[in-house]
């Protein structure tokens, strides 16, 4: 190991141990470590915070087990449209719990201190205002809204009941994203040009074709309460378990999963936004009966502001890869690239020669014999040996095993309301990652370049 390499791995702060990891594997080789980063340490609390779920789905579930894991939280009631969520949620989290289709009766009660809003898109900006309203904390699902107009109304009930706000991006907690952060900022790769990232799947479910319970009927779904402003239809379980498919309720590819990305990317650039985007796609293979594309790849051009150079970035999600799926995310800049898993990634530099090279695929072998030699004679006296070699190395980074980022996530939040600490991603941070990827749609449909203001957050 050179002394360079040694000293920079001295004077990584985080550094607990150097151990393998499977999800880097495939990108290292022998003589790779990977160097395992440690969450900070919580200090036990004493008083209890009281939750409510609302929307009670894949999410829903999965939100509320996660935030039952952090010390001194409590679940008192959930509130979905559909009867069997309310059996299921009294099954996994005990009889006693309160059970309701209406939320606002959650709101009423003065025990409950926050809620978690998991319900499609189309019922979070009024969910989150009224339980903000109701003095209630509020862990809101991503996408934070569907629309643009509706972010900013959830940004001024913020600010005017102060309420504890967090939109559930939960990859912005991530141990491993925020030493990314760190490497970025530290100017590991050099001079930010190009973001690139896929997120492909080759599944029904992956394609969000969920399950739909043989009960489903008028009877035990509040069909018309989910429909909410859009508009009357006769009962469909399709459209009620399967939202996504459909622009009324839901936000598409870019609300469920290029969010995501923009939300990382943010968090690690400090980036406020893209100023224009522009995405095209088709609906390739889930020809059920949706009506947003199954395939979309998105162009979004940040320019250069005080804290980051202008750059561009990719996002593409095939629902119909046939190659089985998979993700990436690469920052790419002059001097190396970050590679991000989901709670890992990887840092790649390769720093080229002074000297620019000749020979090979090159004008050089066209010159005359004695044009050659005088060009060799002039090289070697303006270019050094020692100009002559780039470097090339990579570190690896990674959470420890058993590591959950939205645990993480969660614990934030409660902190936040216990503590008064900030979030880690409030209502701004949530409209200026949802607004290019809810623009993106915007594109789509139109078929045209959608201008972006990223200070103001708004269309141009």
């Amino acid at each position: 190991m050179s002394g360079s390499r040694r000293k920079f791995i001295k004077n990584i702060g985080s550094t607990a141990a150097l151990l393998g990891i499977s999800q880097l594997s495939a990108l290292a080789n022998d003589k790779e470590q990977t160097e395992i980063l440690q969450p900070a340490k919580r200090v036990s609390p004493n008083d209890k915070i009281r939750i409510a779920g609302i929307g009670m789905g894949i999410m829903g579930f999965g939100d509320v087990e996660t935030a039952l894991k952090v010390p001194g939280v409590e679940l008192v009631g959930v509130a979905d449209l559909y009867d069997g969520h309310l059996i299921r949620s009294k099954e996994v989290f005990g009889p006693k719990i309160y059970t309701t289709r209406d939320y606002r009766e959650l709101l009423k009660r003065k025990d409950i201190d926050a809620v978690i809003i998991a319900t499609p898109d189309h019922w979070h900006d009024t969910i989150a205002i009224d339980a903000m309203e109701a003095g209630k904390a509020v862990y809101c699902e991503k996408p934070m809204v569907q629309q643009i107009a509706e972010g900013h109304k959830v940004i001024e009930a913020q600010k005017r009941t102060k309420a504890v706000f967090q939109v559930g991006s939960q990859r912005v907690s991530s141990v491993a994203l925020a030493e990314a952060r760190k490497r970025y900022l530290a100017g590991e790769i050099g001079q930010l040009n190009v973001v690139e990232a896929r997120m492909d799947r080759h599944s029904a479910l992956g394609a969000w074709q969920y399950s739909i319970p043989p009960d489903a009927s008028p009877s035990t779904i509040d069909f018309d309460t989910f429909l909410k402003d859009t508009a009357k239809i006769p009962f469909d379980p399709v459209r009620f378990f399967r939202w996504r498919n459909y622009q009324a309720y839901g936000t598409g590819i870019p609300g469920d999963l290029f969010v995501h990305l923009i939300t990382g990317l943010h968090f690690i650039t400090g980036s406020l936004g893209p100023e224009s985007i522009y995405a095209s796609g088709n609906l390739v293979q889930w020809k059920d009966g949706r009506d947003v594309p199954d395939t979309v790849v998105a162009i979004f051009n940040y320019p250069e502001t005080q804290i980051h150079p202008a750059f561009q970035m990719t996002l593409r999600v095939n629902f119909a890869d046939g190659s089985g799926g998979g993700e990436y995310t690469r920052f790419i800049g002059t001097e190396g690239v970050i590679e991000l898993g989901w709670n890992d990634f990887k840092v790649i530099k390769h720093k080229l020669p002074q000297a620019p090279g000749y020979g090979g695929w090159d004008t050089f072998r066209t010159f005359p014999t004695a044009q050659q030699a005088k060009f060799v004679q002039d090289y070697n006296a303006k270019y050094p040996e020692s100009t002559r070699n780039g470097s090339q190395y990579s570190n690896n980074y990674a959470a420890p095993k058993g590591y959950d980022d939205r645990l993480e996530h969660f614990t934030n939040f409660f902190e936040s309301m216990r503590t008064g600490k900030p979030v880690i991603e409030d209502a701004v941070f949530g409209l200026r990652a949802a607004g290019p990827a809810l623009l993106a749609n915007e594109s789509y449909f139109s078929k045209k370049i959608v201008n972006w203001d990223p200070v103001k957050m708004q269309v141009i």
